[in-house]
């Protein structure tokens, strides 16, 4: 499509890492794939021109995420943005002499900018997700006294707070982990089925739950905005931020 036609579009914009992207897996498989078609079919019941787009690298850090954002989410001005980070910023590498890749405050704080920096190119919504459980706990990662799975959660629970602090401003909390847990409990099948042999990234079936959980939650999300009177959302459109 032209440029004219791309820029009326309304936008969904992905933006994580491998779990996102969805390595190892079939495009078509994946839980943002999916997801992209609900969304354009959503789009498609309101008459609204409504376009997905996935910008996530494999093995990025918030801090990486940071350094590209400009040209990966800023140039496409997003009108909803989806956030998944997190698996890589919690890591311990032994280069790194026993510090995560990104800090905990570090962490926060870049997730931090993400959202304001989503919100003043456009995202009317941002949603943080939280991430799934992984098998790795059995081992401390390297230099450190903590499991790559006890640093997860960690790293989980700094979402949670930050959403719970931006809720009221346009931050909505999809809760992964969470549904997993509870997904674990209903079917009573090992979480390794969920997962690749890494015991980190998503199998198919692992992409099922991703679906389960974002799913609803994002369209719900644009259900609430495209449902709003044409003089609401109009109002809206034309308010800025500084």
């Amino acid at each position: 499509m032209g440029d004219e036609m791309w820029d009326n579009r309304e936008k969904v914009i992905f933006f994580g890492d491998s779990i996102c992207f969805g390595q190892g897996v079939s495009p078509h498989r994946t839980w943002v794939t999916r997801v992209s078609a609900d969304v354009e079919a959503l789009g498609a019941r309101h008459g609204v021109a409504l376009a997905t787009v996935n910008t996530s690298i494999n093995g990025n850090t918030t801090r990486m995420a940071l350094e590209r954002m400009p040209f990966d989410v800023q140039s496409h001005r997003p009108d909803f943005l989806v956030v998944q980070f997190g698996m890589n910023d919690c890591n311990f590498w032994r280069t790194d002499g026993g510090v995560p890749r990104v800090s905990q405050e570090g962490f926060r704080a870049n997730l931090k900018e993400i959202v304001k920096r989503g919100q003043v190119f456009g995202a009317r919504n941002v949603f943080l997700l939280t991430n799934h459980p992984t098998t790795l706990d059995a081992e401390p990662m390297a230099w450190c006294d903590i499991t790559y799975q006890a640093s997860n959660i960690i790293y989980n629970r700094i979402i949670r707070e930050l959403a719970a602090e931006l809720e009221l401003l346009g931050v909505t909390l999809i809760d992964v982990e969470k549904h997993f847990d509870a997904a674990l409990h209903r079917d009573s099948k090992p979480l390794g089925d969920y997962l690749l042999s890494d015991g980190l990234h998503l199998g198919s079936r692992g992409h099922d739950l991703y679906y389960e959980a974002v799913a609803p939650r994002l369209l719900t999300g644009l259900e609430q905005w495209y449902l709003r009177t044409p003089s609401s959302v109009s109002a809206e459109n034309t308010t800025t931020g500084c």
